[in-house]
């Protein structure tokens, strides 16, 4: 198994780019990358790091357990298992313009999620060059991950995730 792997949800689109972009960043021979509804939760023990995203589209409704919801059906798997000793970061994609009052507010509720796990969670990253009113995902000046807006600064995105993922590297002492 490989050490790092990169889990998000939903696919085709803002968040799946992202994520390809993050995963790039990693050594291939020690991250594995999936969408949430094909990852096999009980796998999660093996991973020395968990990178997880999402969008704020629909985090309200994450945790209903509709049979339909993706988001729902791993928490309640991932609640099967103990993640102390783990780390967990976290990335989030919103649009801070139409939505102001709930910006990145995904990065909330999976700051609840891996808490619930007790994984420890990594990667905070400062609010600073943003234009947000609220959001749930954040707290004195930092998100609880990685905060990205394809939406308006797409110019920044691709500097935001070497930065970030060069963080979670130097924390964690990983090459490459």
């Amino acid at each position: 198994m490989k050490k790092i792997v990169l889990l998000y949800w939903g696919k085709g689109g803002n968040v799946e780019r992202v994520a390809n972009k993050m995963f790039a960043m990693f050594d291939p021979e020690l991250t594995d990358m999936y969408d949430v509804a094909s990852f096999d939760v009980d796998t999660i023990k093996s991973y020395d790091l968990v990178i997880l995203g999402g969008s704020t589209i629909g985090a309200d409704h994450w945790k209903e357990a509709s049979s339909d919801n993706v988001w729902a059906t791993f928490f309640r798997k991932l609640e099967e298992h103990d993640l102390t000793g783990k780390s967990m970061a976290l990335f989030g994609l919103g649009d801070q313009v139409l939505y102001p009052d709930h910006f990145v507010d995904d990065l909330g509720t999976l700051k609840e999620e891996a808490e619930t796990v007790h994984a420890n969670v990594i990667g905070s990253w400062p609010t600073t060059g943003y234009t947000f009113t609220n959001s749930e995902g954040a707290e004195n000046g930092m998100f609880y991950g990685l905060a990205i807006d394809e939406d308006h600064q797409s110019d920044l995105t691709d500097v935001r995730i070497k930065q970030w993922t060069d963080s979670i590297k130097d924390a964690l002492d990983i090459k490459a």
